[in-house]
């Protein structure tokens, strides 16, 4: 039922394809434990990450509406806003974004490389704010300035973290259950980076309809469990609600919230021993923001027993232009 619910709504196919569930053999090895990953990375716009999946509808509805400006914001390294950005060039659209420094520093890389050279490459349109601490008032007043000048905006939320935002979420989900059929393994969990809560609510969502069974576990990368745990069960209940769907029985929101630390956009020491390990081992780039502190929970649940027994599967949402913003943090 839930497949042909979501067919109901309008999307631009930006993927093209699904995109590969590969086994991480030297990883594996090094874990004592077979580790897969969907290579959500590997999405085909402004070098990958998962918010494509979003912008797949977000986009749609905004062209539906006759849009030529997509308002959004996020942190001065916002992958969101990169490939935001990336679209709305793609399409013929402005992108203006609000950008706030979430960890203050006065970093030239962290100001000016990465993510952020690359939103000056795609001709998005930056405005810096102290911070984002009200967002959708704050994009209202944007969307609202430019309206008055002439311009049709639509506003883009954080992370592309709404209901329609989080459908793309929902068909990944089903996507990757189609794959782990394909695959014959029995799985014991997914792990991924749980933000700001679109990819965590779609992808549970999808996988309690077609895989009860299979634990999806957030590790968050800004938040406590506390204050983390209402904005994935609230956006699961409103994207539920906009497909016509009951939550099954079987969804559950699991979080683990010892990674995060200091704070977001500031990796760890675990974050950064994850991402030397998984360039070492696989070739594969992580980022210090998000993916980092996901990988560094699901070695650290290897390591703690935490999971059943079985291979895992590490949702991989991409990032990695976020590490020519943090050079220093390796010479440290």
């Amino acid at each position: 039922m839930i497949d042909r619910q979501l067919a109901r709504f309008n999307r631009l196919d930006l993927l093209g394809a699904p995109t590969a569930l590969e086994k991480l053999h030297r990883l594996s090895a090094w874990a004592g434990r077979d580790i897969y990953v969907k290579r959500d990375d590997c999405t085909p716009l402004a070098m990958g990450g998962n918010k494509l999946r979003k912008l797949e509808y977000l986009a749609a509805d905004a062209l539906s509406k006759g849009a030529d400006t997509l308002v959004t914001a996020g942190a001065i390294q916002s992958n969101h806003v990169r490939q935001t950005a990336a679209l709305a060039a793609q399409l013929g659209l402005t992108c203006v974004a609000l950008l706030e420094n979430p960890i203050g520093t006065d970093s030239l890389n962290y100001r000016q490389n990465g993510n952020r050279l690359l939103l000056e490459l795609f001709d998005a349109k930056v405005e810096l704010v102290d911070n984002l601490d009200n967002a959708d008032e704050q994009l209202q007043a944007l969307a609202v300035r430019l309206h008055a000048s002439g311009r049709k905006p639509y506003i883009v939320p954080i992370g592309g973290s709404n209901a329609l935002g989080a459908l793309g979420y929902v068909r990944a989900g089903l996507e990757l259950a189609q794959q782990i059929e394909h695959c014959g393994e029995q799985f014991a969990g997914v792990v991924l980076a749980s933000g700001s809560a679109g990819t965590h609510s779609g992808l549970a969502i999808a996988l309690a309809h077609k895989l009860p069974k299979l634990p999806v576990i957030g590790v968050t990368v800004s938040r406590s469990d506390e204050d983390q745990r209402p904005k994935v069960q609230g956006l699961a209940e409103r994207t539920a609600e906009l497909l016509g769907v009951r939550l099954p029985e079987t969804f559950k929101i699991e979080l683990w919230d010892e990674y995060f630390a200091p704070r977001y956009g500031e990796p760890n020491a675990g974050t950064l021993a994850a991402i030397r390990l998984l360039a070492s081992q696989e070739g594969l780039l992580l980022d210090p923001v998000y993916t980092g502190k996901a990988m560094a929970g699901l070695l650290d649940g290897i390591a703690r027993q935490r999971f059943d027994d079985g291979p895992l599967i590490f949702l991989h949402t991409g990032g990695a232009p976020a590490l020519f913003a943090y050079p220093e943090v390796w010479n440290g």
